[in-house]
């Protein structure tokens, strides 16, 4: 499994270049990581990558999963996890349930669904947490939930975006950890946005500078 980035580049409404136009190959287990000046485009990256670039961005160059070219594909079909620095779970459902919507669609029955769902929250360090609501959980527990819910998706390629920015130093360090020792034991491509200079030191792969265009 590979994720592959060919020239791509992103202009604004009016025709703007965000950056430099970009070129990156992402091995299977490997974490990526971008870095960058606030207002360069790294979010967006990620939104074009995943398939949720806002309307009037124009996207140009090729994103390839596992050597598909899935650059016009929605983000549905994609098969790309996103992991956001806010949890996101739902605040009307459980944790298990919030875990459910990870789920693939292919695993059939409620049991089968429910096994799913516990394993993935003994795995997070979360058992017994199936019907707690997220209000009750730290911000650690939150963001180990969402990290599980994207995994139990099983996806080709994962997103990371600022995943550790609104956590406490100690937590930050514990997510760090249980998040690439994840990332790896699955095999799972991985690119993370991140403005802190830890992130991409813990998370020990490569760094990309994202560079701005110069105007003319």
């Amino acid at each position: 499994m590979s994720l592959d980035l060919d020239a791509l580049n992103i202009q604004s409404a009016e025709g703007t270049a965000l950056f430099q136009p970009l070129t990156l190959h992402v091995p299977a287990g490997s974490l990526v990581t971008v870095m960058g000046p606030s207002g360069v485009g790294k979010s967006t990256l990620l939104d074009a990558i995943g398939g949720h670039l806002a309307h009037g961005f124009r996207l140009s160059g090729t994103i390839r999963l596992n050597g598909r070219d899935v650059t016009g594909l929605p983000a549905e079909a994609r098969q790309i996890g996103l992991m956001f620095q806010d949890a996101l779970l739902f605040p009307h459902l459980s944790i298990g349930d919030n875990m459910a919507f990870g789920l693939p669609p292919g695993l059939r029955g409620r049991r089968a669904r429910r096994a799913a769902v516990e394993a993935a929250l003994d795995q997070g360090g979360l058992a017994g947490l199936y019907g707690r609501d997220p209000a009750t959980l730290s911000g650690g527990q939150r963001a180990r939930a969402a990290l599980m819910r994207t995994l139990l998706a099983e996806p080709a390629a994962l997103l990371l975006d600022e995943p550790f920015s609104k956590l406490d130093a100690g937590l930050r360090g514990d997510l760090r950890r249980f998040t690439f020792e994840h990332v790896k034991s699955r095999a799972v491509p991985t690119l993370m946005v991140t403005h802190d200079p830890d992130d991409a030191t813990a998370a020990g792969g490569p760094i990309v500078a994202l560079e701005g265009v110069i105007p003319p």
